[in-house]
């Protein structure tokens, strides 16, 4: 298994740039972050040098998606915004060089779906054109409904249909924890699908802490991804109960089948 920390939600409790030589400190021998677009891309990359660290993946900027709007890449109207944030992304993958990049769909009303999926399959064409020839796999993610009511691609067959329709080179990111809270049979999926997936990420259900935290059962769930011929790595992206480091019991486990 290759773990790495999502710094957007591992480590608050430091700064940014901090951040970094704590994971690497803890055994994480690779990052992700959501959007780091409020930081410096030189200053990011002095910090994955200084401390040995592989960034794995980044996301495309979603605008207004995390304070409640619509976001940029399902949304008609905002292709020029779309557009804008993806020229943004290829400037830190360029200095990052992350393994892939997610496109966070965005919202839309039930009435708005035919066309906003017509909206967000230009746009990912858009994102894989500018970024393949990068070496980024772009992929693309289904969001839990009660996290983010309104979310264009919620369940894991929205995720497929869209990926496997599309004439673009996408691949699913498999979200442990939003797929649970859609009430997804979760191991079913990765056992049969597992090596379809770009990425892999996971929380705790229900609060989206660490594993160990909730009902989740990830001895059988990372098995069942392994089994299954995934390749990719895990990211950890939960919010800690208390401070970072001393919620890490969960990954001991899984350190030495780590690069």
């Amino acid at each position: 298994m290759k773990l790495t920390a999502n710094l957007s939600l591992l480590y608050t409790e430091l700064p940014m740039l901090e951040r970094f030589a704590a994971a690497a400190a803890d055994g994480f021998t690779a990052v992700e972050i959501q959007f780091p677009y409020d930081t410096p891309v030189d200053e990011l990359r002095r910090a994955l040098d200084d401390t040995g660290l592989e960034c794995v993946l980044i996301n495309i900027s979603a605008g207004d998606l995390m304070s409640g709007g619509k976001g940029l890449a399902c949304v008609a109207g905002r292709e020029a915004d779309f557009e804008a944030a993806l020229a943004e992304c290829v400037e830190y993958v360029r200095v990052l060089r992350p393994h892939c990049v997610n496109v966070l769909a965005g919202r839309a009303e039930d009435e708005e779906r035919s066309p906003a999926l017509e909206v967000l399959s230009s746009n990912v064409q858009k994102a894989v054109t500018q970024l393949a020839p990068l070496g980024v796999q772009v992929t693309l993610e289904a969001i839990n409904t009660f996290d983010m009511p309104g979310f264009l691609i919620s369940s894991f067959e929205d995720m497929r249909r869209f990926t496997e329709s599309s004439a673009a080179d996408i691949r699913m990111q498999f979200d442990i924890y939003h797929m649970a809270r859609m009430g997804e049979p979760v191991e079913s999926l990765l056992t049969n699908y597992g090596a379809q997936l770009g990425h892999i990420q996971f929380a705790d259900v229900p609060g989206r802490h660490e594993p160990g935290s909730g009902e989740l059962n990830f001895e059988r769930l990372f098995a069942a991804a392994e089994h299954s011929g995934y390749q990719g790595w895990y990211g950890a992206e939960y919010r800690p109960k208390g401070a970072t480091s001393q919620g890490l019991d969960w990954m001991k486990k899984y350190q030495n089948r780590s690069n």
